[in-house]
């Protein structure tokens, strides 16, 4: 018997639809968090006297024996409405001969489901972030393999300025970071709702600092009814992955491109291209394409918590602790894939020097420098520099000049057409139009100079460093919390702690 309150078990098709499922999932990624905060309970037990060392022992073994035969305790469910936390108990009540009255006083499944919820979520994040921090790695290693490769880069799908691939792969490093910053405060908002109760808080005074520290958290959720309310992880956690899939999405959109006709810039490995059944002259990079197609499921999964959220009564309720969340696991499934898959092509990313370098030659990629020049040098006004680079680029290209080619007399007479007159004219041209020197002609602070670039990639190395420094920090609370729970219930029951 579990409830006074009904008679029946629940009808067959609503197990099979629900709550069975239901139950597989949370034994499959949270029985552990389970058993851990049923543990933490155990010592609290004590503290409060309610509960003996003698008492303590045989509960405490067979929790741990829960914990490690997951199909045994899903063997238990048919008779405990196919619920984790009635499972648990029933499968501990089976195999404790004389059970302690006190055991799970004042207990409610609210903070205790909430509490194992925010246990796997804080393990995922720690998944995300050591994901995010390889992959800005992989990023970083590749910039370094294409220093001294030059690259088109475009605005509005024109050219527009010569970058590297150096530089560019550092914009996706700082990008990493930024991500890591929020995905970082998401974590730090994680609070421990074990000893809220079902809304209004519990009847004995637990120590719920003490029990935050011991499942590894930095800080309590306060206020009761909102730790079993919210699920503010699950819905803060999906909007940060939607934001890194966006990002990431506009990154591979930028490969895809680079790798296709018109441009043959990139290539990878065979064994990471595809074929046409038809087109046996094709080489695909459908991974990029697998790749951008899955940033868009996590945005999906976040609209989906949302959706399932709003509107909701501000309490704990199954729309909330269960169905709302219905997608985090696939969002995090899903972001590291990308992550994994993304830091693979970046490992094994080749970008072609000699395509890369004929087309940053065959474009007048140097007309905002001559327009810069044309007013530094010979005293041109800036909007009037504007439109002599334009015309000359417009006749330049009619007449079939490459930007190799300056036609010192065609600036000269351009620029009388426009009142002004420009001594060098050619000089100006070479300096305008230096393949090579495009990277170094820009000094600014974050600009394409391979000084600059080196300065960023240092920078975002130092960053990651830091952020996998705060993940061992955290990795490392967590596993103090559990040695201080083992030692506290060895202290309790009189076992040797284990070396």
């Amino acid at each position: 018997m579990l409830t006074g309150r009904i008679s029946a078990d629940p009808h067959g098709l609503l197990r099979s639809q629900v709550l069975e499922p239901q139950l597989r999932y949370e034994l499959a990624n949270l029985l552990p968090h389970y058993i851990q905060a049923e543990k933490v309970l155990l010592a609290e037990y004590y503290r409060l006297d309610l509960l003996t060392a003698e008492e303590i022992g045989p509960l405490e073994a067979q929790l741990t024996a829960a914990g490690a035969d997951p199909a045994a305790v899903g063997e238990v469910a048919a008779d405990t409405m196919s619920d984790i936390a009635f499972a648990i108990e029933r499968f501990v009540t089976a195999r404790v001969p004389t059970l302690p009255p006190a055991w799970h006083v004042d207990r409610s499944r609210n903070d205790l489901q909430a509490t194992a919820q925010a246990c796997y979520g804080r393990s995922r994040l720690l998944e995300v972030e050591a994901a995010l921090v390889a992959f800005g790695r992989s990023a970083l290693n590749a910039a370094r393999r294409h220093e001294d490769v030059l690259l088109p880069g475009y605005t509005h799908a024109q050219p527009a300025q010569i970058i590297s691939p150096a530089y560019y792969l550092s914009a996706l490093v700082e990008q990493v970071l930024h991500a890591l910053r929020r995905i970082e405060a998401v974590h730090r908002s994680v609070a421990c709702p074990l000893g809220a109760g079902a809304m209004a808080g519990q009847e004995l005074p637990w120590d719920r600092a003490r029990m935050a520290r011991l499942l590894g958290f930095d800080h309590v959720s306060e206020h009761a009814l909102r730790a079993v309310a919210q699920r503010d992880w699950a819905l803060e956690a999906t909007a940060e992955l939607s934001l890194l899939g966006t990002a990431l999405s506009r990154f591979a959109t930028d490969l895809m491109t680079w790798g296709g006709a018109g441009h043959g810039f990139i290539d990878l490995p065979d064994e990471w291209s595809g074929i046409s059944s038809a087109m046996p002259q094709k080489k695909n990079f459908p991974v990029l394409e697998r790749i951008r197609a899955r940033t868009a499921h996590l945005t999906a999964a976040h609209f989906g918590i949302a959706a399932a959220q709003r509107s909701t009564p501000f309490t704990n309720s199954v729309e909330i602790s269960k169905e709302a969340s219905a997608q985090v696991p696939a969002a995090f499934d899903t972001a590291l894939s990308v992550l994994r898959l993304f830091t693979a092509v970046l490992d094994r990313l080749v970008f072609r020097a000699d395509r890369t370098r004929e087309a940053c030659e065959a474009e007048h990629f140097g007309g905002f420098t001559l327009a810069n020049l044309l007013t530094l040098r010979a005293g041109v006004p800036w909007r009037t520099a504007q439109v002599v680079a334009g015309r000359y680029v417009v006749a330049a290209t009619e007449a079939a000049l490459s930007p190799l080619e300056p036609d010192a007399a065609l600036l000269q007479r351009i620029a009388e057409e426009a009142g002004h007159s420009v001594p060098a004219a050619g000089d100006l041209l070479r300096a305008a139009f230096d393949v090579p020197g495009a990277l170094r002609a820009k000094r600014s602070t974050g600009s394409t100079n391979p000084d600059e670039v080196r300065r960023a990639c240092a920078a975002g190395s130092a960053g990651l460093d830091r952020f996998e420094e705060i993940s061992t920090a955290r990795e490392t609370r967590m596993g103090r919390g559990a040695a201080e729970l083992d030692q506290a219930l060895a202290d309790i029951t009189g076992a040797r702690t284990p070396c």
